[in-house]
C-alpha cells in the first residue's frame, strides 16, 4: 500500500512565525505532528510519503504515486484543503481526512469522500483493516471514546527534514481542566487530562536525539499543568533524563496561569530545561473573565503572576482576546496598557471567534447572533457573529491596538520590562550556527534597514552591557517582533457587509 499524507499550507498569521524563520533559514515553525503519529500507526510495510506543504509543493508526481491521500488539517487552513482536494480529484485520488477541522465541521466537505472524526488510535485500526482488505472505504469512521495515549506510537520522524523546521513537537497530554466557552480543545479533547507516561515521551526525545535534534522542542499539550501531579512526575523524569544524557534540548509548551501559584512546580519545569510557556491570560476585565468563564484568572492580579513566571525563569507568551459582550469602548486602551504593563512581549491578541461546537458558538447560535463560519484565525480582524460592541469601533480599535503594540518604540520597551523581572535559570539553551547567522541578519535588517533601528541598537547595547546572559534572547524577541509587525501592518479592514 503507497499512502501520501499532506499537511496543508497555514496562511500568514502571527502563529506561523512566517517571517522569524527567515532569519534562522528555516521554512516552517514545527512539523505536523498529528500526521506524523498517524503515520506511525500505519503498518510498517506500507510506503509512506510526507508532504508538508508549509516547507515544500505538492507536485503532481506526488500525487499519481499513492493508493490513498490522507489529510490533517486545522480550522485555519481550510482554504488550502480545498485546492488540495481538488487537486486530488484530477487524479482520481480517494481523501481520507481527520484534524479538528473536519472534527467540528466535516459537513462543510462534501468533496471529501472519508472522514476519521476525534482522536485516531482507537478508530485507525479499523480504517487499516479496510484498506488493507480492499473493502469499500466507510464514509466516516467516528471516535466515541476518548483514548488511552499510553498506546500512542512514537512518531515517524524519519518522514520529514529536520532542516526545515524550527522547533520539534511532542504531546505529553491530552484535555484541560477548565471550562472557558469560547475554547474548542474541552470539545475535542475533554475535561480530564489524559497523559503518556514520563517513559513513553523520554523514548519520543530519544527518538528525536538519535536523529539528530538538538534544539528546541515545543510540548504542544492543550494544557501542560492539567493533572498537576502527573506533571510533576515527568519533570522529575525530565531531569534526570538531562543529566544522563547531557542533553540541550530547550521545551516551551502551553499551561493555565495557576501554574504561578505552585512555586515548586515552576521551579521543576525551569531545571528540566523549560524556557517559556504560552498562558491564557485574555483580558484585564473581571466582567470578561466572568463572561467566559475563565475562573482560573480570577481573584489574582493578573500582572503579578506573569512576573512570578518571569522570575521563576519563564518567558510568558500571552494570549488575549477583546470582543465579549462585557467590553466597552475603553478596552482597547485597558489591553495595551495591561500588555505593556506584564512585560508580555510575545502578546497574541486576537478578536473573539466563535469556533464550531464551543459553548460560545452555541449560546450565539440560540441568541441569533452567528453570521459566519470562523477562519480559525482569531488574528485576521474578522468577526463571525454579531457583537455588543459597535462593529467597526471593534474591528478597527482591534487593528489599532495590535499596530501599536507592535510598534518598534513600544514593542522594545515590554522586552525591556521584560529583562527587568526574568531570572533565567536552568540549563542553557544550545546556540547553533542557525542563531548565530540570525543575529547577524537581525544586525542587517533590524539594525539599518528596518524603520526602529535606533530601538533596535538601544536594545542591542543595553542587554549587552547590563545583561550579558539575556542578550540572546532579546535578539530572538527583536526578530520575533519583526514578524508581528509585519502582520500587524497587513491587518486590512474587512470588505463592507451587505445591508
Amino acid at each position: 500500500m503507497k499512502i501520501l499524507l499532506v499537511s496543508p499550507r497555514t496562511p500568514d498569521t502571527f502563529w506561523s512565525f512566517k517571517h522569524a524563520v527567515r532569519f534562522v533559514s528555516r521554512k516552517a515553525s514545527m512539523p505536523p505532528l498529528g500526521l506524523l503519529t498517524v503515520a506511525a500507526m500505519l503498518p510498517l510495510e506500507w510506503q509512506l510519503k510526507l508532504v508538508d506543504l508549509n516547507v515544500e509543493r505538492l507536485k503532481d508526481e506526488d500525487l499519481r504515486w499513492p493508493d490513498y491521500v490522507l489529510l490533517g488539517a486545522m480550522l485555519v487552513q481550510k482554504d488550502s484543503v480545498r485546492e488540495i482536494v481538488a487537486r486530488c480529484a484530477t487524479f482520481q485520488k480517494r481523501v481520507i481526512a481527520g484534524g479538528p477541522l473536519f472534527t467540528t465541521g466535516y459537513e462543510a466537505f462534501p468533496e471529501i469522500q472519508h472522514f476519521v472524526l476525534g482522536e485516531a488510535e482507537e478508530i485507525m485500526p479499523q480504517v487499516v483493516e479496510d484498506m488493507r482488505s480492499g473493502r469499500l472505504l466507510q464514509p466516516i469512521y467516528r471516535a466515541t471514546n476518548r483514548p488511552d495515549i499510553t498506546q500512542t506510537p512514537v512518531p515517524r520522524w524519519d518522514l520529514i527534514k529536520f532542516r526545515y523546521y524550527v522547533t520539534m513537537a511532542v504531546q505529553f497530554s491530552r484535555g484541560c481542566p477548565f471550562d472557558c466557552e469560547f475554547c474548542d480543545i474541552i470539545v475535542m479533547n475533554g475535561r480530564v487530562p489524559r497523559t503518556k507516561t514520563p517513559a513513553q515521551l523520554i523514548a519520543e526525545l530519544d527518538a528525536l536525539g538519535r536523529r539528530g535534534w538538538k534544539d528546541m522542542v515545543f510540548i504542544v499539550d492543550d494544557n501542560f499543568i492539567g493533572n498537576k501531579q502527573r506533571t510533576k512526575t515527568l519533570l522529575h523524569a525530565l531531569i534526570e533524563w538531562r543529566r544522563r544524557t547531557r542533553s540541550r534540548i530547550g521545551f516551551l509548551t502551553e499551561a493555565s496561569m495557576n501554574l504561578a501559584d505552585d512555586p515548586e512546580l515552576c521551579a521543576l519545569m525551569v531545571e528540566a530545561g523549560f524556557k517559556k510557556v504560552f498562558v491564557g491570560i485574555e483580558t484585564p476585565s473581571v466582567e470578561a473573565l466572568d463572561e467566559c468563564h475563565k475562573l482560573q484568572n480570577r481573584n489574582r492580579d493578573l500582572v503579578a503572576s506573569v512576573q512570578t513566571l518571569q522570575r521563576a525563569g519563564l518567558e510568558v507568551m500571552g494570549g488575549f482576546i477583546v470582543g465579549f459582550d462585557s467590553d466597552k469602548s475603553d478596552i482597547f486602551k485597558r489591553q495595551f496598557e495591561f500588555i505593556q504593563r506584564s512585560g508580555v512581549a510575545t502578546a497574541m491578541v486576537g478578536l473573539l471567534t466563535a469556533l464550531p461546537q464551543t459553548r460560545l458558538w452555541q449560546r450565539l447560535k440560540r441568541e441569533g447572533r452567528l453570521e459566519a463560519e470562523s477562519t480559525g484565525n482569531n488574528t485576521d480582524a474578522a468577526l463571525n457573529f454579531k457583537p455588543r460592541l459597535n462593529r467597526d469601533l471593534l474591528q478597527s480599535g482591534y487593528r489599532e491596538l495590535v499596530k501599536k503594540l507592535y510598534e518598534p518604540r513600544n514593542y522594545y520597551q515590554r522586552i525591556r520590562t521584560f529583562l527587568k523581572s526574568h531570572r533565567p535559570t536552568g540549563p542553557r539553551r544550545r546556540l547553533s550556527w542557525a542563531d548565530s547567522m540570525a543575529f547577524l541578519k537581525s544586525f542587517w535588517v533590524l539594525g539599518v534597514w528596518h524603520r526602529g533601528r535606533v530601538g533596535y541598537w538601544r536594545l542591542f547595547w543595553g542587554t549587552l552591557i547590563r545583561h550579558p546572559r539575556h542578550f540572546p534572547h532579546a535578539i530572538e524577541l527583536a526578530i520575533l517582533g519583526y514578524h508581528f509587525r509585519r502582520v500587524a501592518n497587513s491587518l486590512r479592514a474587512p470588505a463592507s457587509r451587505k445591508p
